[in-house]
């Protein structure tokens, strides 16, 4: 038995997945009647209100709550969390060390998936103990390979991993919303500025998953003192590159500091 201690849009992406590929066998603890209610019709999954069956009652459990609210949740469940539980958690910031100060296992693992594991399509990192073996962690590594790719990293990497994979589809609409204002104010038609925008985004992603550096396909559609060259010249100008790096270092601060006690 799997168990989601808390059912919001993560913990729905993942469900979604994983009965997609028919692993079923959920429990999900939700304090919304509502939303427990969608995800009864919706997924054909159990739902409590309370959190502390779940723990009791599932051989893994995952942690899909805020940091901000991780301390109370652990507080809670720590009484029925054994040695031979295995304990997921994908709330930002927080570190094993953590996790592991206030659970009775040392079955812990760090996980950062990001928003688009709700088409399949998520980056999701993790980061263990080495007290799993390949086929002890296999269920957890399925889970996520459900919604998209999966990658394993030492911890010390995990804030700049929620930097850039976690905070980066925001960042990537960021720039998409920008597109499709610059193409209105340009006089053409929001709907056809979005998919002009979201469209190009689509099609560029495609084409480096070829394996295209980003490099090479840049050098690729810029022609010497073209289009591509003028705009990119404005860019280099306002220094985009800093810019790119001082949100993500900013990012990365703040998933240090969620971390913190």
């Amino acid at each position: 038995m799997i168990g989601f201690i808390g059912g919001g849009n993560m913990a729905e992406a993942l469900i979604k997945g994983m009965t997609s590929h028919g692993m079923r066998d959920i429990i999900v603890s939700e304090p919304g009647e509502e939303r427990r209610n969608y995800l009864e019709r919706s997924y054909g999954i159990m739902t409590t209100l309370l959190n502390k069956p779940v723990a009791s009652s599932c051989n893994i459990i995952v942690l899909a709550v805020k940091p901000q609210d991780m301390a109370a949740v652990l507080e809670e469940i720590s009484g029925v969390i054994t040695e031979e539980k295995t304990v997921v958690s994908i709330a930002a910031g927080i570190p094993l060390s953590y996790l592991q100060s206030r659970l009775n296992t040392r079955r812990l693992v760090r996980v950062m998936p990001n928003t688009p594991a709700i088409v399949q399509e998520g980056m999701t990192v993790m980061s263990l103990c080495e007290c799993f073996s390949d086929s002890e962690i296999a269920t957890v590594r399925e889970m996520f390979m459900s919604v998209g790719k999966v990658l394993t990293l030492p911890e010390k990497h995990m804030n700049a991993v929620t930097a850039l994979s976690g905070s980066g589809p925001a960042f990537v609409a960021l720039f998409a919303e920008a597109m499709v204002e610059a193409g209105v104010a340009m006089g053409l038609s929001r709907d056809n500025a979005s998919e002009l925008a979201i469209q190009t985004l689509v099609g560029t992603a495609r084409l480096l998953e070829t394996g295209m550096t980003p490099e090479k396909l840049r050098e690729m559609v810029t022609s010497p003192g073209g289009t591509t060259a003028a705009g990119l010249k404005v860019f280099g100008e306002k220094d985009l590159p800093g810019i790119v790096s001082d949100a993500l270092l900013a990012a990365r601060k703040r998933a240090e500091e969620l971390g913190k006690p």
